[in-house]
């Protein structure tokens, strides 16, 4: 059983988990505007669009399609992401395995490895928040 139940369920969840980033958080907040990327998240099952503007200070998200041009796009699936930010997966190894696909120049995508870790103390409490009993990854034989 997946996660998220419905494109709306994951929008809302990053909202609160991406807000709670800036607020909680500066130094995370910090990583993403030292970057002077802009990030797209295209996920799928259940399918969503989230860009990260982290050219200027305070970051800027959109839910949803955008207009802004990213300087590097992840296609990862939500029970993917949800693995790494949970910490059951790694970042690489999501990478390596191929759940995890970018677009763009790949050694600009580890400033994420470090933001997935921050955010990784915020995610449980947030999906608490929402009534989410998350699964776990099942161990490979």
């Amino acid at each position: 059983m997946p996660v998220f139940s419905s494109s709306d369920q994951v929008y809302a969840v990053m909202k609160t988990l991406l807000t709670r980033l800036g607020e909680k958080d500066p130094q995370a907040a910090q990583i993403i505007t030292r970057s002077r990327l802009v990030l797209r998240l295209q996920l799928n099952q259940p399918p969503a669009e989230i860009t990260i503007n982290g050219k200027h200070h305070p970051i800027e998200f959109a839910f949803g399609k955008s207009a802004l041009r990213p300087d590097l796009e992840l296609a990862i699936g939500c029970d993917a992401l949800h693995y790494i930010l949970t910490g059951q997966l790694k970042f690489s190894k999501a990478l390596g395995s191929g759940q995890l696909k970018l677009r763009g120049p790949v050694w600009k995508a580890f400033v994420l490895e470090d933001v997935f870790r921050h955010l990784q103390g915020l995610y449980p409490v947030v999906l608490r928040e929402y009534g989410i009993d998350p699964p776990r990854l099942k161990p490979s034989p």
